[in-house]
């Protein structure tokens, strides 16, 4: 059975270990490809475009807004960020799940054009404080930037009510694995299986044939 893949949408505040996880997700499990986002904002220092994102001027990414060439955008800390929609719709017809490393505002659009393809989760810090270290940590902010991510932090939170499923990261090996689960037993959903029907009928043919 040639089934087509799912989006796996994960979203959380900033510093909550989410690119973490997608990152493990993806050298762990052959069969899931990234969304690579484009995305208004400079590089930073390792990004190359084209591989962590395609990097766009405004110009060009109202033009893909206009041709309707976005899965989803949105503005986020200045800059805007959107899912090319080709690359996404040739990847699931292939058998390939998709990752989306994206926030609760590009979240929400892919649920209202594509909801049954769609497994969302929304990943939780600890605590506040946890997520404030995290954000000092990484070395990548400026006091301010941090400040201002941790001021959005509890606005982001609020929408985890959103999702399908929820994951409080406290430690990465155990939210990795939750995410693998969630992402195996909904792959196994009835709906979810093309050609499930097609089977059984081969089953039940199979039965009438050795009882007639």
């Amino acid at each position: 059975m040639a089934d087509r893949g799912l989006m796996l949408v994960l979203s959380s505040p900033s510093g909550a270990g989410k690119t973490t996880i997608c990152r493990e997700l993806l050298q762990r499990n052959t069969t899931l490809k990234a969304s690579i986002s484009a995305t208004t904002r400079p590089p930073r220092p390792g990004e190359v475009d084209g591989k962590d994102y395609f990097f766009l001027s405004p110009e060009k990414f109202q033009e893909h807004i206009d041709t309707k060439a976005l899965l989803e955008y949105a503005s986020v800390f200045k800059h805007n960020y959107g899912t090319p929609r080709q690359p996404v719709d040739d990847a699931l017809n292939a058998g390939y799940d998709m990752l989306f490393d994206i926030d609760w505002q590009g979240a929400q659009q892919i649920k209202l054009i594509a909801r049954k393809e769609m497994l969302s989760i929304f990943v939780l810090p600890p605590s506040l404080e946890e997520l404030h270290r995290r954000l000092v940590g990484r070395g990548q902010d400026s006091q301010e930037t941090i400040t201002y991510r941790m001021s959005k932090a509890l606005e982001e939170i609020g929408h985890w009510a959103d999702y399908d499923y929820v994951i409080i990261n406290r430690d990465l090996d155990r939210s990795i694995a939750d995410v693998e689960a969630i992402l195996r037993a909904e792959k196994l959903r009835r709906n979810r299986q093309d050609g499930l029907t097609d089977f059984v009928r081969g089953l039940r043919a199979e039965i009438d044939s050795h009882q007639g």
